[in-house]
């Protein structure tokens, strides 16, 4: 409800506005008044005024005083002076002080009205503003749990971020770990007791468990949890040590691994369920996380055969012996497998890892160099994946189980024709995905070209607007038309100035104006070169 104050010490005049404005046609619903400013900011103070007209010489605290209280305390208020001609030098002060408008006294209804509205269209356009702010803020924080999630998998996956960005888009997530701070990794797998639930239960127990894990290790450190891009759930915690800034690094081992066992046996409580959990040694957040993230998957497939203890710490875990360790050197060497595979190098992606399984089979391999090299391609896969904004488990669910897993990496053919049915599946999905982009922004550009209502409409432009190099844009519709950006906007222009030139009486400079062009002779030029005949000469026919 719109609301406004009318503030004279000559009573006759706000009464007379309040009677003769037609208030509810302006969207205004209801009208105060007051006899000075000071009764004016009791009235402020009772009410949600949003348009304050006042006089500007009265008796105590003059408009102007009035406006620069409102200004500080009410700063959304929209301020309109009344004022004679002979006060002009008061509503040009006014106007600095942030006034919207001033009005001549004696008042003429209809520039009163002008003014009025015009301070109400301001608060409209502030509204919805405001709104759409809201609205965006509002979607943000909806869509913060699957941002936090790719950046997660960013990091977990060796993207290249610079610290810089990386906490950027932290803050911009509102994630409280810090980076260059000593963290830890928790990895959480379910226990059998989930083993039989539907995709959508697990999800909500995952969710579940992510919120006990804040509420357990909340104010005492600093969490980040989701889904990691394996099979298992992942939290980041960084110890919030300005509260115990005396603690030695075996307290706070100590401390939490206290707060993980409460973590456990809330989940037991509560979701009638076991989980078992993976920990690692305090690292440099962000630097050593993809390698630590690897160590501490590989080590989950390996003690995956018995869930016995329901605790794992990495940094306990016997190293194993490396015999043929050069056999998996390849995998590491420039370039990567992921930027091959990221850049769609595909031949030179299934030479590399070719390369890989020859050197195992000569130099021979254990179960564990299988591990390693299930672990690489398997991080590879699922950042190709993850770049196209798809999951790997959508393209293959069962091979990514840690239980198959094991079953793959205990036969070298069965792991070596797996990696190799991934990659043309990854293949295959880059190319569909590609192409439904391409028609996807050809679409785009023809709706944009639709829509046109005689804008400066360009390559340049509709370019811009669908966040692309004018060039390449030019590229892609060229090869999936057939025809050129450039030539299809002239057509569509002059099939427009045909209709128009047929069915309605619109002039020629109007119709020149409409479609775009600032100068009839040229759009005169274009018709006839795209026709044969001048648009007058297609009219007169």
């Amino acid at each position: 409800m719109v609301q406004i104050l009318l503030v004279d010490d000559e009573s006759y005049v706000t009464e007379s506005l309040a009677a003769t404005i037609p208030w509810e046609t302006l969207g205004i619903e209801k009208v105060h008044q007051a006899a000075s400013a000071l009764a004016a900011i009791d009235v402020l103070e009772a009410y949600d005024i949003d348009i304050l007209v006042t006089d500007i010489r009265m008796p105590g605290m003059t408009g102007l005083e009035l406006i620069v209280e409102v200004n500080e305390r009410w700063p959304h208020i929209r301020s309109l002076l009344l004022t004679g001609y002979a006060d002009f030098e008061y509503a040009k002060k006014a106007l600095q002080l942030k006034a919207f408008d001033y009005i001549l006294k004696p008042v003429d209804d209809e520039e009163f009205i002008k003014c009025v509205s015009a301070a109400m269209d301001s608060l409209k356009e502030e509204w919805e503003a405001f709104d759409k702010v809201h609205q965006l803020q509002y979607s943000r924080r909806n869509d913060y749990g699957v941002l936090r999630t790719h950046l997660m998998h960013d990091l977990l996956l060796g993207r290249d971020l610079t610290v810089q960005k990386i906490k950027d888009k932290m803050s911009e997530y509102e994630i409280k770990l810090r980076t260059e701070h000593p963290a830890s990794m928790l990895l959480i797998q379910l226990g059998k007791q989930f083993s039989d639930m539907d995709y959508h239960s697990v999800s909500l127990i995952e969710y579940a468990i992510g919120n006990i894990a804040e509420e357990v290790f909340a104010p005492y450190f600093h969490v980040w949890h989701c889904k990691a891009p394996h099979d298992c759930l992942i939290v980041l915690i960084e110890g919030n040590w300005d509260l115990f800034p005396k603690r030695t690094l075996d307290e706070q081992n100590h401390f939490l691994r206290a707060a993980i066992e409460t973590f456990r046996k809330n989940v037991s409580n509560y979701l009638k369920g076991e989980i078992y959990v993976t920990l690692t040694n305090w690292f440099h957040f962000p630097d050593e996380l993809p390698k630590l993230y690897q160590t501490a998957i590989r080590s989950i497939y390996w003690n995956q055969q018995e869930e016995t203890n329901p605790l794992l710490f990495i940094e306990e875990q016997t190293e194993q012996s490396h015999n043929s360790v050069k056999s998996l050197e390849g995998l590491y060497t420039h370039p990567t497998l992921t930027h091959l595979l990221e850049s769609r190098q595909w031949e030179e992606a299934e030479a590399k890892v070719s390369r890989v399984f020859s050197k195992m089979e000569e130099a021979g391999y254990t179960r564990e160099h299988l591990y390693e090299l299930f672990i690489s391609v398997t991080s590879a896969f699922m950042y190709t994946a993850h770049k196209q904004g798809r999951f790997i488990t959508q393209m293959d669910q069962v091979g990514f189980d840690p239980l198959h897993a094991q079953k793959l990496v205990h036969s070298f053919p069965h792991l070596k024709e797996w990696i190799f049915s991934m990659m043309n599946k990854l293949k295959a999905e880059w190319s569909a995905s590609e192409q439904s982009a391409k028609s996807y922004v050809v679409k785009q550009v023809q709706e944009l070209i639709a829509q046109d209502k005689g804008q400066e409409l360009s390559v340049k432009t509709i370019a811009d607007q669908v966040y692309l190099h004018p060039v390449y844009l030019s590229k892609i519709y060229k090869a999936e038309t057939g025809e050129g950006l450039g030539d299809y906007i002239i057509r569509m222009r002059m099939e427009r100035a045909l209709y128009l030139l047929k069915y309605s009486n619109k002039k020629i400079y109007e119709i020149t104006t409409e479609l775009g062009y600032q100068n009839p002779q040229y759009f005169s030029k274009m018709f006839k070169k795209h026709y044969g005949m001048t648009p007058h000469e297609f009219r007169d026919q």
